[in-house]
C-alpha cells in the first residue's frame, strides 16, 4: 500500500491546503486518485481536520472518501516549511506537522486497522525522528514498509 513514487521530501507549500494539493497532485499523476480528489480532500480537512500531535513532532493524516479513489494507497510528505492544520477532534487548537500520511482508502476496515498502525507510530519517537531525518525516498519507504506493506 505504500508507494515510494508517492514520498515526497521537501513537500512545499504556504498554506495547508497548498500542501495538500501539491501532494494530492502526485496520486493523480500515478493514476491512484481521480481528478477530483484534491478539491475533495482540501474540503474534508476543513470539515474534519486531521493534525494529530505526536511524541516528536506533529502530523497529519488527510484523507477523504472512496469514490474519488482508483486504488488503495499512502503517501508520504515531509512538510519543507512550517504550516498551520488545526487539530483532529479539536479545530480551535492549530498545529504545525512536520509529517504527512495522506491515505487513498477504498474499504473502511482497512482505513481503521491504518490509522490504529499510524496512531502506534506516532508514539515511537526514534521512528519519527528517522522518517523526518531521512535522506531520500527509497530511505522512508525503508523504514515503513514493515508497518504499512
Amino acid at each position: 500500500m505504500l508507494r515510494k513514487d508517492l514520498i515526497v521530501l521537501e513537500l512545499e507549500g504556504k498554506t495547508s491546503e497548498e500542501v495538500l494539493r501539491n501532494l494530492s497532485a502526485e496520486f493523480v499523476k500515478t493514476g491512484v486518485a481521480k481528478p477530483t480528489y484534491p478539491d475533495a480532500l482540501v474540503e474534508r480537512e476543513k470539515k474534519y481536520p486531521t493534525a494529530l500531535p505526536a511524541v516528536a513532532f506533529d502530523i497529519a493524516v488527510p484523507h477523504t472518501f472512496k469514490e474519488y479513489i482508483n486504488e488503495p494507497a499512502i503517501g508520504i510528505g515531509i512538510l519543507k516549511n512550517k504550516v498551520q492544520f488545526q487539530q483532529m477532534g479539536s479545530p480551535e487548537i492549530a498545529l504545525e506537522p512536520k509529517l504527512l500520511f495522506m491515505l487513498a482508502i477504498t474499504d473502511p476496515n482497512e482505513q481503521i486497522a491504518l490509522l490504529k498502525k499510524i496512531m502506534m507510530l506516532i508514539q515511537d519517537e526514534k521512528k519519527l525522528n528517522q522518517i523526518r531525518d531521512a535522506g531520500s525516498s527509497e530511505e522512508i519507504y525503508e523504514l515503513l514498509s514493515p508497518i504499512f506493506n
